[in-house]
């Protein structure tokens, strides 16, 4: 059987690309066995996670030899993210493993002295081949693609490589990295088409439809010289590595900041999945008198997160509030929610609650490996530890600073890659007079003063959905996920949390210092002024809300209007898709 195939070596949040290229009216086949590479008219290679997973699962697959000659042969093939990485000759990731060594070059771990790596948001595209050789790959310069990884390839302007592979680069901070390669029938993006909006279903489509193979037999020569080369190549041979100094930036860093829908689900009282909002982490309903009425329902899930897609959410995530994480794994309300949100909305989704070791009513056990699994393997492209972060923070600690391998940070990161492994952070101050009052804390002066006039506070950690405070404050908490391979913070505050006061500007600020990976500022956002002021003072990465967005008090495209206002680069709301 020909037509459409796609390889998937067993990582990541394939679900979403699967779903992108029905909407587009196209079918796809799975590869299930290493003869059917050679059967495809067209190929896609999605990749997510990390380069040496993606290495020995081709080699253990049997996938890696006729993959190669596949791409020999010329034949229409996309890869996307580590797709594309696999192609070169190897990964700083895993440096005794080697690539394909199809594309001359190495993969090179971001500096993230001056930006937070991964590398994780909007960011746009310069061409190198000219406007329209983009174009017929459907991309449009100046759109926002979106971007998650910690390793790339640095771009080397005037190169041979270069001249004869390199499509776009893509600049973040200082670092100017290869973000698409085109050569013949062969087209690579290192971000997320499936996950950059409507913008990025076009890509697809060009390539689906014929688009990203337009004009390829003037690269007949180009070909010859190609397959000339791969009989030659060693590894090592050539690499587009090269002293920092003497990268040559693109025009200007064009990452934007992101804007994060929040939605928390959970089961009300007659077993629907609604979409709610505590205040001070209460979703119930009160009436005048304090009695406590039905879950507060602000709407279904599913629709809700269309909607925050349609009205520019740069990501979705998805919180679990409810009890029903007790029935057994593959049964989980959330699958089904991710399931069906991932048909109509093509931007990043997050998933937390319940990402942890796991029993089933029968007593079959799911380590956190496979629960954060299912999830990515129905739509989700990063999961948010909450609780067990803050045990494993503990542990960590215990151990001298180190981890074990065994928590649920470390094993997913070493599966799925760092990006794919959020931690929710639900802090609470806790107020001081001196310093020398909490010697074990780290202490900060916050913005206001405490009930008692005292002049200092530091932020203990909770779990349990903030019922049960930890002798552990955020600092601490922060340092040691990052130091056991998780990939962003998501920053909450339950003094802030639906106060609409603003962010905790104090907190936010903090770690922001203490971390190199992106942040995400929560609670207390009240106005679309707030977000400019978490931006400005912070730089913080992405900055989220939840129950004014939920009941309009504040449209998320206002937010976008008043931040584009002031000169903060966000994305553009993407035009409807035409099929």
């Amino acid at each position: 059987m020909t037509g459409t195939y796609l390889l998937d070596y067993g990582a990541g949040n394939v679900r979403s690309l699967v779903n992108a290229v029905k909407k587009l009216g196209h079918d796809i086949t799975f590869v299930k066995d290493p003869s059917d590479i050679l059967k495809a008219d067209k190929l896609i290679f999605p990749g997510v996670g990390a380069f040496g997973s993606a290495m020995t699962s081709l080699h253990t697959k049997q996938y890696a030899e006729p993959l190669k000659q596949y791409l020999a042969l010329n034949k229409p093939f996309m890869g996307i993210c580590v797709g594309m990485q696999t192609l070169f000759e190897g990964s700083d990731e895993t440096p005794e493993i080697p690539g394909l060594g199809v594309i001359p070059g190495k993969v090179r771990l971001f500096d993230s002295t001056t930006k937070a790596v991964p590398h994780m948001g909007w960011n746009t595209t310069r061409s190198i081949q000219g406007a329209q050789r983009a174009q017929e790959c459907g991309l449009e310069l100046g759109r926002a693609y979106y971007f998650v990884h910690s390793f790339a390839v640095p771009f080397i302007e005037g190169s041979p490589e270069a001249k004869e592979w390199v499509l776009t680069t893509t600049q973040y901070g200082d670092q100017t990295f290869i973000s698409s390669v085109r050569r013949g029938h062969i087209f690579c993006t290192q971000f997320h088409p499936e996950k950059s909006g409507f913008a990025g279903v076009n890509v697809l489509k060009a390539f689906l439809e014929g688009g990203a193979a337009a004009g390829a037999e003037a690269d007949a020569a180009m070909l010859a010289q190609f397959q000339q080369q791969q009989q030659s190549l060693t590894p090592g041979a050539l690499s587009y590595l090269a002293p920092s100094n003497t990268i040559v930036p693109a025009s200007k860093d064009e990452f934007t900041k992101r804007i994060v829908a929040c939605l928390d689900v959970r089961a009300n009282d007659q077993g629907d999945l609604v979409v709610t909002k505590g205040d001070q982490y209460d979703v119930r309903e009160q009436s005048e008198d304090g009695a406590q009425g039905d879950v507060r329902n602000l709407g279904k899930p599913v629709e809700l997160a269309r909607r925050y897609f349609e009205e520019g959410a740069d990501e979705i995530t998805f919180l679990n509030i409810t009890s029903f994480r007790n029935c057994p794994l593959l049964d989980m309300p959330m699958l089904e929610v991710l399931r069906r949100t991932s048909e109509t909305v093509f931007v990043p989704l997050t998933i937390g609650g319940g990402i942890k070791d796991v029993v089933d009513p029968d007593g079959q056990f799911h380590p956190a490996l496979e629960v954060a699994g299912e999830y990515f393997r129905n739509g989700a492209d990063k999961v948010s530890i909450g609780s067990d972060a803050v045990y494993a923070a503990e542990k960590f600690y215990s151990l001298g600073g180190k981890g074990d391998g065994t928590s649920a940070i470390e094993t997913i990161a070493h599966a799925y890659g760092s990006q794919a492994v959020v931690i929710s952070v639900d802090p609470k101050k806790v107020y001081v007079h001196s310093p020398a009052d909490a010697p074990t804390h780290h202490v900060i002066e916050p913005a206001q003063l405490g009930p008692n006039g005292e002049r200092y506070c530091w932020y203990q950690c909770t779990v349990s959905g903030g019922r049960e405070g930890r002798d552990l404050d955020v600092r601490q908490l922060v340092q040691a996920c990052q130091a056991l391979g998780a990939g962003e913070i998501l920053l909450n505050s339950m003094d802030q949390d639906g106060m609409k006061q603003g962010y905790d500007l104090a907190l936010i600020q903090d770690v922001r210092d203490a971390v190199r990976i992106p942040v995400i500022a929560s609670s207390g956002a009240g106005s679309p002024q707030h977000f400019v002021d978490v931006f400005e003072k912070t730089g913080v990465e992405a900055a989220l809300a939840a129950g004014i967005f939920h009941r309009r008090e504040v449209p998320l495209e206002d937010v976008k209007e008043t931040l584009k206002n002031k000169g903060i680069r966000i994305r553009n709301i993407d035009a409807p898709l035409a099929v």
